[in-house]
C-alpha cells in the first residue's frame, strides 16, 4: 500500500501539487475545530505530500500559533513555532523551525493537531510512513483535541474494502482532511 500511493503521489505534476495546496487553504479554515484554534499542531510538508505551506502562512496571518516538528534521534517529535523560517530537517521529514524547542510535550499546546499520511480509512486508521513518530506524539495528548489526517482525495480508503492495516500501537485520527473536503471519521482512539 505504501509503494503504490507513494508511486501515485510522485506522478503528480507541479501544477497539481500547487493546486491542492492552494485549495486545502478554504477547505481547512472553514472548519469550526481550526476556526476556534489558538495554537495549531501541523507540520512542514515533504515535496509529495499535500502542500502545508500556504495553510501554515494564512493560519499564521490568522494570528494562529503554529506548532511544527522536530525529529530527534530517538524516534520522537520535539515542537517548535513555525515564524516561517525554516531549514532542512537532520533526519527523516518536512523541513523544521529555526525557533527555540518547546520539548515533546509542547505538543499538548495545540487546541488540533493535523498530522502527514499516506492514508486513512473510514475507521479512523492512518497509513503513515512506519517509524512511528506520530504515534508516538499523539499519546501526549488528550483525546479530547482532534486529530486530522491530511491525504490527497484518493488516499482516503473505504475500510470494508480496502482497510489500513492497523497494529495496537497505531494511534487513529478523527477525520480526513483533503484538498476538497473534510470527512469525519468515526475512529476507537485508544
Amino acid at each position: 500500500m505504501r509503494r503504490r500511493i507513494r508511486a501515485e503521489r510522485r506522478a503528480r505534476t507541479p501544477r497539481h501539487r500547487e493546486d491542492d495546496a492552494t485549495s486545502l487553504v478554504p477547505v481547512a479554515l472553514e472548519l469550526p475545530e481550526i476556526g476556534a484554534a489558538r495554537c495549531l499542531a501541523l507540520y512542514a510538508s515533504l515535496p509529495t505530500e499535500p502542500g502545508t505551506g500556504p495553510l501554515r502562512r494564512a493560519l499564521r496571518a490568522s494570528g494562529r500559533r503554529v506548532l511544527l516538528p522536530v525529529v530527534l534521534g530517538d524516534g520522537s517529535l520535539d515542537w517548535a513555532e513555525d515564524d516561517g523560517d525554516l531549514r532542512p530537517s537532520a533526519g527523516p521529514g518536512g523541513a523544521e523551525p529555526t525557533t527555540e524547542p518547546l520539548g515533546p510535550e509542547g505538543i499538548r499546546q495545540a487546541q488540533i493537531i493535523v498530522v502527514p499520511a499516506l492514508a486513512v480509512d473510514t475507521l479512523g486508521n492512518r497509513l503513515g510512513q512506519g517509524a512511528g513518530y506520530y504515534d508516538r506524539a499523539l499519546r501526549l495528548v488528550g483525546r479530547t483535541v482532534p486529530v486530522l489526517a491530511l491525504v490527497h482525495d484518493t488516499e482516503v480508503l473505504d475500510a470494508a474494502v480496502e482497510p489500513v492495516p492497523a497494529e495496537s500501537h497505531d494511534m487513529t485520527v478523527d477525520a480526513a482532511l483533503t484538498p476538497r473536503r473534510c470527512l469525519r471519521l468515526a475512529p476507537l482512539r485508544p
